[in-house]
């Protein structure tokens, strides 16, 4: 049976759209140097609010992945 170690990093993903993309966001730039990312866990949400609306989203994400060797 193979035994993984992995390493968690902590990102946070942003968007002016939403909180689900504000979490795409962040998971797509952190793919972009990280390999073998296999799960992510929400840790806080929170938004930037402009004379009484959303202004944009921002997502504190742990990520998770397989370290290599």
């Amino acid at each position: 049976m193979d035994q993984h170690v992995y390493k968690i990093v902590e990102i946070v993903g942003s968007s002016e759209t939403s909180i689900e993309d504000a979490i795409q966001t962040g998971i797509t730039r952190a793919a972009k140097g990280l390999r073998h990312i296999g799960w992510f866990e929400v840790i806080q949400t929170r938004g930037h609010v402009k004379d009484g609306r959303i202004e944009h989203f921002q997502v504190t994400m742990k990520v998770g992945f397989t370290l290599e060797g």
